[in-house]
């Protein structure tokens, strides 16, 4: 008889642990969305400053997007390697954009010492503010190259993130923002060799892929876009490639369109939000509404509150 007994206890223990809600609510998973509660970002980042960024620049203010443009501020006002852009005109250009660090002059940051890669970084922060008039927190790597020893001599100069050229051709959120993978270049790897219509082909056709997939998921999804508006040279053939691939990104509801350091900014605030263990409840310290969803319930959480979860 006794046997009997303890064994429905332990079946009615077992029955109750599997409906208690607070134990079923502990093992629900928080899911963060961007701004508004949208499921999808973009990201538009070119590099280097040259003069047909001011092309660019107009083409996406015509379509509303947002562009990160990262400038080597040494190479400003110069011809050398092609025309950059002069230093008075940075700051109405970019106006509604991002400004950020790509090293003073462009040298391949892995071949120098320490203290060069400080002097590079500081230098073209420390001027890019001076233009720009805000602070700037990111950064492209020349080249796309880096290394621990980059990184290492980076901690304390105030850059946030840094975006490197290894394409990932995946829509995830970086989990190092200095070692920040894009989703692909501009185009994929098309107009990368001359005289070869058929790669060209067949490179345009994986990008556009790439950005279906991205409108298409149900998956939070960062589409994060790279490239230099010299490659667009005067070929008015790519300008109308890029303002087709514009077209195709613009006036999305479901796409939140951001700065690269903004995008920085939110996610970081996300993961800062303080729950309760059994996750009725959150804090927000941060100046931003974060929005999650917790069991298809989606939830704003204003900044410098505390929120009852229900759901």
């Amino acid at each position: 008889m006794k046997k009997i007994t303890i064994v429905l206890l332990l079946i009615t223990g077992t029955s109750f642990s599997q409906i208690n809600p607070e134990i079923a609510k502990s093992a629900v998973n928080i899911e963060m969305l961007f701004p508004e509660g949208k499921s999808k970002a973009l990201i538009l980042s070119y590099d280097d400053g040259a003069k047909q960024d001011r092309k660019l620049v107009e083409l996406m203010n015509k379509y509303h997007l947002i562009g990160t443009f990262h400038l080597n501020s040494n190479k400003l006002g110069s011809d050398k390697d092609f025309n950059y852009l002069k230093k008075e005109e940075i700051k109405d250009l970019y106006k509604g954009h991002e400004v950020s660090v790509h090293s003073a002059n462009h040298p391949s940051l892995v071949v120098l010492s320490k203290i060069d890669i400080i002097y590079e970084i500081l230098d073209d922060r420390k001027e890019l503010e001076r233009l720009v008039g805000y602070p700037v927190r990111g950064m492209a790597y020349p080249f796309g190259n880096t290394d621990d020893k980059v990184i290492e001599a980076m901690n304390g100069l105030g850059i946030e993130y840094a975006r490197t050229v290894g394409d990932s051709y995946n829509f995830e959120i970086p989990k190092d923002f200095l070692r920040w993978f894009p989703t692909m270049h501009q185009f994929a790897k098309a107009y990368w060799e001359p005289n070869q219509p058929e790669k060209d082909k067949k490179e345009l056709e994986l990008f556009y892929k790439k950005i279906d997939d991205f409108l298409q998921t149900k998956d939070l999804a960062v589409l994060d876009i790279w490239g230099h508006s010299w490659e667009f040279g005067t070929d008015q053939n790519k300008w109308n490639e890029g303002e087709k691939f514009f077209k195709l990104l613009a006036n999305n509801k479901s796409i939140y369109y951001a700065k690269q350091i903004d995008l920085v900014d939110y996610i970081n605030a996300y993961r800062n939000l303080k729950f309760s263990v059994n996750k009725t409840s959150v804090t927000n310290n941060s100046k931003f509404d974060i929005y999650i969803k917790i069991n298809s319930v989606v939830f704003n959480v204003l900044a410098g509150s505390t929120m009852i979860l229900n759901y």
